[in-house]
Order: C-alpha cells, then structure tokens, then sequence
C-alpha cells in the first residue's frame, strides 16, 4: 500500500486510525513504506464503530488537509464507500479506496454527499 501510494503522488496530509493493533500496525507501515511524515491520529471509536463514527472524525478536520487515509475495519469501510459513492464494494484486506468529495470543508461532509470512486486498488493489483 506504501509503495502504491509513493508511486502515484497519493501521499495523504493525515492518517486516521484505528487504535486497533492490527490497524495501528497497518497506518504505521504504509507510513513507513511510502515516506509519510505526517502524524497518524488514533481513535478508539473507530473500532466496532459505523459510518456515522467516520463522518463525525472527518468532519472535524482542518480544511487544509486535502487527502486522508482512513485505517479501519469492515464493514464499516464498505458502509462509508457505499454511503459516500453509492458503489458497493467488497474492501479485502490493504485495499486502497480513492474518493473525490465535492466539498470545500470538511464540515460540508454528509450522508447526501455524493462522491465519487476515483481508484480501488488491491494489493493482488500491486
């Protein structure tokens, strides 16, 4: 996934994550491979959460962080590319989902955003 995003200029401005090992271990390894610098923020919620929880998080981020990558589980993940693009994916584990938002803020985000699925990439793909 590091790798992929190094590649194709998709660094994010921020990581969120799961404060779930495995997810921690995963936001910390794309870090890593893709020369991220950025912080990883962590958030309990996000474990056994709903989309509702990541909208809430993405909601209150600074409007100069353009790009996110979200760490987190399914099928909460699914829900929020369903809920977000109304494109009905199954999300294997590492998949890479890029989503254009037709938002100027952050607050803006909501269920009625209608987005849309830029890339899903698969690391069978890579």
């Amino acid at each position: 996934m590091g790798k992929y995003l190094k590649d194709n200029d998709l660094l994010p401005d921020l990581i969120i994550s799961s404060t779930a090992r495995r997810a921690k271990d995963t936001a910390q390894a794309v870090a890593d491979e893709s020369g991220f610098n950025g912080e990883i923020d962590l958030y309990q919620d996000l474990y056994l959460s709903d989309t509702s929880c990541y909208l809430d998080i993405l909601r209150c981020l600074p409007d100069e962080t353009n790009r996110i990558l979200a760490v987190g589980h399914n099928p909460d993940l699914e829900e929020l590319l369903t809920l977000l693009t109304d494109v009905s994916e199954h999300l294997t584990t590492a998949t890479l989902v890029q989503v254009d938002l037709p938002i100027s803020s952050w607050q803006e985000l909501n269920e009625a955003t209608d987005g849309r699925l830029q890339t899903l990439w698969t690391p069978r793909e890579g």
